[in-house]
């Protein structure tokens, strides 16, 4: 097995296996949509293996969610370059270690490819503009791109062009969050953070500058793909936070039909991804690796994927053509996109990058484990990727929406719905108390819009069932339990649905406190 991840899979797949009356106007059907809230900030950092190019092609659908402030190209234990000299290199993870041995690089797929996919997002980019307005450029975008410490895994010796960027957004004044995405290892911005210790640790402007690091800066990693982190990051900057998904970015991952209830595998099977994603959408989706498509992963020392031969058997399962094949690094960014589920202000909370809690030992750090295992409808049991798999069917219809827009006209195109609610988000009640669950929304398509609430109890305190009264309409009520104590919490999602193809949902939630 030759894929990042896999000492994961050995150590985590059996158990993914058991486990008012406001009024606000109608937006106009041939409307951009226009975005006026302050956006996350963001730097990707990735090594370019085919899943990092599958959830790139994703981000760039969503690019205008959230502003991309950096691209950086690193290196992994999986993906490394080599320095052009010779130089033989043992892998400090074990893993990798045993498979590949000394090498002089390891399935290093270039740095072209990040271009290239920007290009083909340049085709498409006028046709994106008619959606929103907030698409930004190719060129933009390739001006964001550099190279960071891509040499050797964990090579963090050396400043690089994309570690000295890193460095340079970490000091700026901009003080609103800078989510570091990390798609490979973390060495790159364990490289900008030494390279800023190195400059200020022995000065009188060492714990205001360390302070003003830890608070901006938020790194969402996907497992640990070099050792940087934890030898360096979290000894010399133990305040830095950090996002840690190890398990719930299965169902988005190589691993998927395991991870992913046989009931939503339609949602990644070749019907769905080549007829409503990869073809005939345009150039940016067209470049969208899955199995049997003819297009070989570049750097890949197997190519287990590109021909139907090799799809239909090999270590991950039986496939077909254009079925899905990995996008692990997809709840980096999906975490940032704002659909109402107010995960950004707190991920314990879930959403569509899935559901992270604070560790109790280390507070900077949020995780996922035992304590995000939500319940599996399907069946009937815990399971440690639900958090993110029980987004799937939207996160698909939505991907497909996003990909129609590569080619429609704004008319001839599904958009997601606006939520708003009546009732306040936050709400202290006493005990017996009856309590009016209240939103409201409009689709600027002039779909039907269905209203749904519901208790996402995996994330309350409390830990009884609620009884909804008129759960499937705008207008909801509940009577808050007798039982409940005192800083207890219920949450309730306002989930909203139209009708349009695909179809599209957007939420709101209302946080009750026993009183």
């Amino acid at each position: 097995m030759k894929n990042k991840f896999i000492f994961a899979i050995l150590l985590t797949a059996w158990t993914l296996i058991l486990s008012e009356n406001i009024a606000f106007a109608q937006s106009s059907k041939s409307s951009v949509k226009k975005t006026t809230s302050i956006k996350p900030r963001t730097i990707v950092t990735t090594d370019g293996e085919l899943d990092d190019v599958d959830s790139f092609i994703r981000l760039l659908l969503y690019s205008n969610e959230f502003n991309i402030e950096g691209l950086i190209i690193s290196s992994s234990q999986w993906h490394y370059k080599g320095d052009g000299k010779g130089t033989k290199f043992t892998s400090e993870m074990e893993m990798t270690k045993n498979l590949y041995g000394e090498r002089t690089e390891l399935r290093w797929p270039g740095t072209d490819w990040i271009t290239n996919l920007i290009d083909a997002y340049g085709k498409v980019y006028p046709n994106l503009k008619k959606h929103s307005d907030s698409y930004p450029t190719a060129n933009h975008l390739k001006s964001l791109v550099s190279i960071g410490n891509i040499d050797f895994e964990g090579e963090m010796e050396k400043n690089t062009e994309g570690s000295d960027f890193i460095k340079k957004k970490l000091l700026d004044e901009d003080m609103t969050p800078l989510y570091l995405q990390v798609w490979g290892g973390t060495n790159t911005i364990a490289r900008a953070l030494k390279s800023i210790e190195d400059e200020y640790k022995n000065t009188a402007k060492w714990q205001e500058i360390y302070a003003k690091v830890c608070k901006k800066a938020i790194i969402y990693a996907i497992l640990d793909q070099d050792a940087t982190y934890k030898k360096y990051i979290s000894v010399n900057w133990k305040d830095v936070k950090i996002y840690y998904n190890s398990k719930q970015f299965w169902s988005l991952a190589y691993f998927w039909k395991t991870a992913v209830p046989k009931e939503l595998h339609s949602f990644l099977e070749g019907k769905f991804m080549g007829d409503k994603i990869i073809n005939n959408h345009g150039a940016l989706t067209k470049m969208y690796y899955s199995y049997g498509d003819g297009n070989p992963p570049a750097g890949e020392i197997d190519d287990i994927y590109s021909s139907m031969e090799k799809a239909k058997k090999n270590q991950w399962g039986s496939f077909g053509q254009y079925d899905f094949i990995s996008e692990g690094d997809s709840p980096a960014f999906l975490h940032l996109v704002d659909v109402g589920l107010g995960n950004l202000e707190n991920p314990q909370n879930g959403g569509w990058g899935g559901r992270l809690v604070q560790s109790k030992t280390t507070p900077n750090r949020w995780e996922d484990g035992d304590a995000t295992a939500d319940f599996n409808p399907y069946t009937q049991k815990l399971d440690l990727a639900y958090g993110q798999t029980r987004w799937l069917e939207t996160l698909q219809n939505d991907f497909a929406a996003r990909a129609d827009w590569c080619i429609k006209d704004y008319k001839n195109a599904n958009h997601e719905p606006t939520v708003k609610l009546i009732t306040a988000s936050k709400l202290t009640v006493s005990p017996n108390s009856t309590v009016k669950l209240s939103g409201i929304a409009t689709d600027p398509d002039g779909n039907k819009l269905n209203y749904r609430w519901w208790q996402y109890e995996d994330v309350d305190t409390y830990g009884g069932k609620i009884s909804i009264q008129n759960a499937d309409n705008k207008n909801a009520s509940f009577k808050m339990p007798n039982d409940i104590k005192k800083g207890e919490t219920i949450h309730f999602i306002l989930e909203v649905k139209d009708n349009g193809t695909p179809q599209l949902t957007r939420y709101q939630r209302v946080v009750v406190t026993g009183k």
